[in-house]
């Protein structure tokens, strides 16, 4: 294993096996972490591994740091028990969770030793539960921006503005509702919806049927999913745009807010596009979406980040099918389940423009109230175990 580092890039672990077969594996994953954030339960933290039951808690260790291991333990298995297996090249990036704004360089420097693989696999995604293998068959992409809303220069007192001048976070609301239905969470421009295909609704009914809703997420109260349709859940997560307002400016904090009508409200808004939307098209009428009109000759304004693109998984061989089936059933004792998932990976499109004749894998480890981003993350033992035997299957499977 070597590390490699370009100019003015964030370093990259490459391992490559010797050429035992003509054909390629490219096995990807990355090691960089989301900050730590807060919430931690008592005696556990983001930089102390702690092993509870069956589960290692710590930051990083399911998104990504799980996948060198993974990787070369399913490698040296194979090497133990004299199994074939073809080339092999690894790739361990560190800027995945900034939008991998280095792997094309990265890429682009190692194209001879990686060549044109036939299958990627890729270590970095979700599974619904914990009892079999999941693939990943559809990523959504994803526009993050501000959204500023200013309606003054200055604060001035709510008793003396109030009903003259207008409510900057009132408009905001309005300008929201271009975009969302607020009361069903339904995006509404036509742009940003797109058709799902007939074996990508297959797939949802199927997960559906697996999945437990109820006790996926930590409601509050008596919280509970937005639907009884199991497969339209799956959907609305997979395929359907949605909307999530994740941060604001201009609202003090409640012990320091005053009687103040006040100059601007900002929000920071994540908007999750369908799997086969085009990100930059998206931008373009999103911004006008917007910001045209401003009601009471409001000054709005919409600044975004890099859009993140999402990714359409080509039809998967009969062979890859079987294999990862077989090894499903070896090592969970279940079968494999193929769906979507809500997130976003921006280097998956990456991949699949640049080996557009390529199979793929993309699983991994991240299933119920594993909470990556956020405090109490963790690692199902078990399950990465037993990931890590399938991909060894599946690497012996491609060779032969």
């Amino acid at each position: 294993m070597t590390i490699r580092q370009l100019p003015d890039r964030t370093p990259t672990l490459c391992l490559e096996l010797p050429r035992q077969l003509d054909e390629t594996v490219l096995i990807y994953g990355h090691l960089d972490k989301q900050p730590e954030f807060t919430g931690w339960h008592k005696g556990l933290g983001p930089w102390k591994p702690i092993i509870q039951e069956d589960r290692l808690y710590g930051r990083g260790g399911a998104d990504d740091g799980y996948a060198i291991y993974a990787t070369i333990s399913a490698l040296k298995a194979l090497q133990q028990q004299k199994l074939s297996m073809p080339c092999i090249v690894v790739i361990i990036e560190c800027s995945e969770e900034s939008g991998s704004p280095d792997l094309p360089y990265y890429m682009e420097a190692m194209a001879q030793d990686i060549g044109k693989p036939g299958l990627v696999i890729a270590l970095d995604s979700t599974c619904g539960n914990y009892e079999q293998l999941w693939l990943t068959t559809s990523l959504r992409g994803m526009l993050v921006g501000e959204l500023k809303i200013q309606v003054l220069n200055e604060g001035v007192h709510s008793g003396s503005a109030g009903g003259i001048v207008p409510s900057s976070f009132r408009i905001l609301r309005q300008i929201l509702s271009r975009l969302e239905d607020e009361h069903s969470g339904h995006i509404l421009p036509s742009f940003l919806n797109e058709q799902i295909p007939g074996m990508r609704r297959n797939e949802a009914a199927a997960a559906g049927r697996v999945l437990d809703f109820e006790t996926m997420y930590p409601f509050a109260g008596n919280g509970e999913p937005v639907s009884s349709d199991s497969t339209e859940l799956v959907l609305q997560n997979t395929w359907h745009p949605a909307l999530e307002v994740t941060g604001s400016e201009g609202l003090p904090e409640l012990q320091k807010a005053g009687n103040v009508l006040r100059p601007f409200t900002t929000a920071k808004i994540a908007l999750r596009l369908a799997p086969t939307t085009d990100a930059i098209k998206a931008v373009n009428e999103l911004t006008k979406l917007l910001t045209k009109d401003p009601p009471y000759g409001s000054v709005i304004s919409f600044e975004l980040e890099t859009p993140n693109p999402g990714w359409h998984a080509p039809l998967t061989s009969e062979s890859l099918e079987r294999s990862f089936q077989e090894a499903s059933s070896d090592f969970f004792s279940a079968p494999a389940i193929s769906m979507g998932c809500g997130g976003s990976i921006p280097f998956m499109e990456f991949l699949a423009k640049k080996f557009p004749n390529a199979q793929f894998i993309v699983t991994g480890v991240l299933g119920p109230h594993s909470n990556a981003h956020g405090p109490n993350e963790f690692l199902n033992i078990p399950t990465a175990k037993k990931l890590t035997a399938c991909v060894a299957k599946v690497v012996h499977d491609w060779g032969q």
